[in-house]
């Protein structure tokens, strides 16, 4: 049977940490802003010089700025094939990349919006892009 070792969290540090950085629900631009530096002081420092304590924060902060962002800065709604394009544009990819998963015509029918993207075939896509599932639909 594997153990599995868990690093224990200082609480004094921990606290002190907490009380530098004041993590809060962000409701302003300049909370978001706040944390945000935050966030980039730790992420700055090598990952073998992170403390438990920092890591946890760096968890906790991230998790308040993507749901700030998700909430003040949505991503625009988009047509599946319209994303798929712009996906595979910005990932450098073309439509032959998407073969592995789908056949070459349902590619083609796709890109150009004859053809809708089933579930299946959205799962698939997602997971091939290293995307979430709801952007594509």
């Amino acid at each position: 049977m594997e153990t599995v070792s868990t690093l224990t969290l200082n609480e004094s540090r921990y606290r002190e940490l907490l009380d530098v950085t004041l993590p809060v629900a962000i409701r302003t631009e300049q909370d978001y802003h706040r944390l945000i530096s935050a966030a980039a002081a730790i992420m700055e420092k090598p990952d073998d010089e992170t403390s438990e304590e920092e890591g946890r924060l760096l968890e906790m902060l991230s998790i308040l700025i993507d749901e700030y962002e998700n909430r003040a800065h949505p991503l625009p709604k988009a047509e599946p094939h319209k994303m798929l394009a712009y996906l595979l544009e910005e990932k450098g990819m073309k439509p032959s990349d998407l073969w592995t998963v789908l056949p070459k015509s349902r590619v083609s029918e796709i890109l150009s919006g004859k053809r809708s993207i089933s579930k299946a075939q959205v799962k698939q896509l997602a997971g091939l892009l290293r995307v979430p599932v709801d952007l594509l639909l």
